[in-house]
């Protein structure tokens, strides 16, 4: 049989390589980047600043007597699942039941260079009243943004449950998936049924965002839109009519900006403190472990390149708390290689070869990692629940690490160590520090 542990160690080098390249550069044209790197990381209020808004509610007539404090309760609750969906974690949504408003801290945009707060705020979709409204054929054949919202209204925001998005089993394309409340099944019925052949637009506040065509009475509280669409593009659709269904048109009343915290100066530090961090735990490893250290370090190169990866093309806002959060999980991931390097060494000291301790010391390591990752995890989607800005920010990079961090040991480690025993060299035990007779070297 073919000996291919030589190929398969270099070729997980060369992954690593190309991760680490598209970590630090990204792919594709500035404009137009395919494949995000370091530099597209948004950065949170306290790095970049943001803006300040108050809203409050605008109510259209014939709707006197609301609980305006339960409403804003439910819009708040919508607007903070509307910037989630955007990965924007570091942020402040606050009502003030005495005066009866919303105040919203939000950081800019992305790569934002025109500070405007007013166009900062489009990042939250419209914050108004979602509508579904009867369509004439002459306006539905208009540009969406053309599309008046002046046809009667046939559904409200309350009168719908959830939106999502599913592939359809022979077109490939997505579907919208709708689910109505109780309250609108009878109304939807009536309006499907008259308007079969004809358009309904979907509305937030006066922007069309859907104009589908009703192809026959929907009597049921499922339905769906369907049409030649991506899964970016249902799941950007179906977000807008979920998260779009707020109980009460919000109006800004007051819109500021508002500058760092602590500054490019503080990111920069701390982008400092994770490099000489990084740099002490390839050399920790090296010296103590060796060979195995040094394989290590490799893989941890490629937790961080992960970490950078997702955080750059999810569009989650890094605050310095969360790159607390990776910087720490680095160490959750020398953690890992740490137990998996000392039950290998034990293996050799026992007088298994060289092959066989590796296995047996993964396979021995695997249950305490996983014990150890487990709970930090917990850790991690508490403060995700239960925290607010920074600290729901330091939930996500923590939990992210520790996940990649985990792959990372016992695959990425585990290829490199097992594969690397290929060469001549790589058999002498003194590399994995232990002497020929079985003590420490």
């Amino acid at each position: 049989m073919k000996d291919n542990r030589a190929f398969k160690f270099f070729a997980m080098l060369v992954v690593i390589a190309i991760l680490s390249y598209l970590a630090f550069f990204g792919l594709g044209p500035e404009d137009g980047r395919i494949i995000k790197g370091a530099a597209e990381i948004r950065t949170g209020i306290d790095i970049r600043g943001g803006i300040s808004a108050i809203m409050v509610p605008d109510y259209p007539e014939g709707t006197e007597g609301r609980n305006v404090a339960e409403d804003l309760a439910s819009a708040r609750s919508i607007m903070e699942l509307r910037l989630d969906a955007q990965g924007i974690f570091d942020k402040n949504i606050n009502v003030d039941a005495t005066n009866n408003r919303i105040i919203i801290d939000i950081p800019w945009a992305q790569n934002e260079t025109n500070y405007d707060p007013r166009a900062a705020l489009d990042e939250l979709g419209s914050t108004g009243r979602l509508t579904f409204r009867e369509v004439s054929y002459e306006d539905a054949m208009l540009p969406l943004e053309q599309i008046p919202a002046t046809g009667p209204i046939i559904l409200d925001g309350e009168d719908l449950k959830t939106a999502s998005q599913s592939q359809h089993p022979q077109t490939g394309y997505y579907n919208v998936d709708l689910e109505l409340k109780d309250s609108g099944v009878d109304k939807f019925a009536e309006a499907t049924g008259r308007l079969i052949g004809q358009f309904i637009g979907i509305f937030i506040d006066d922007e069309c965002i859907s104009v589908p065509r009703v192809n026959s009475r929907i009597n049921t509280s499922q339905f769906y839109i369907e049409g030649n669409f991506s899964l970016e593009e249902a799941k950007t659709l179906a977000d807008k009519i979920r998260f779009g269904a707020l109980p009460v048109p919000l109006k800004p009343v007051s819109v500021d900006a508002i500058s760092a915290q602590l500054g490019q100066g503080a990111l920069d530090v701390a982008v400092k403190a994770g490099i000489v961090a990084f740099a002490l735990i390839c050399l920790f490893m090296i010296v103590h472990y060796r060979l195995p250290g040094l394989l290590a370090s490799l893989a941890l190169s490629a937790l961080v390149a992960l970490q950078i990866l997702f955080l750059s093309n999810t569009g989650i806002s890094v605050t310095l708390p969360g790159i607390g959060g990776i910087i720490l999980s680095m160490g959750m991931g020398v953690d890992a290689n740490v137990i998996i390097f000392e039950r290998i060494k034990e293996e050799l000291r026992s007088g298994k070869t060289l092959r066989a301790s590796i296995e047996s010391g993964f396979k021995r390591a695997f249950v305490a990692i996983m014990d150890s990752n487990i709970t930090t995890i917990i850790v991690a989607i508490v403060l995700f629940i239960l925290g607010t800005g920074p600290v729901k920010g330091f939930g996500v990079t923590l939990g992210l690490g520790v996940v990649l961090s985990f792959i990372t040991a016992v695959s990425i480690t585990k290829t490199l160590i097992k594969n690397i025993t290929a060469f001549g060299f790589a058999r002498n035990k003194k590399l994995y520090g232990v002497k020929e007779g079985g003590t420490e070297a």
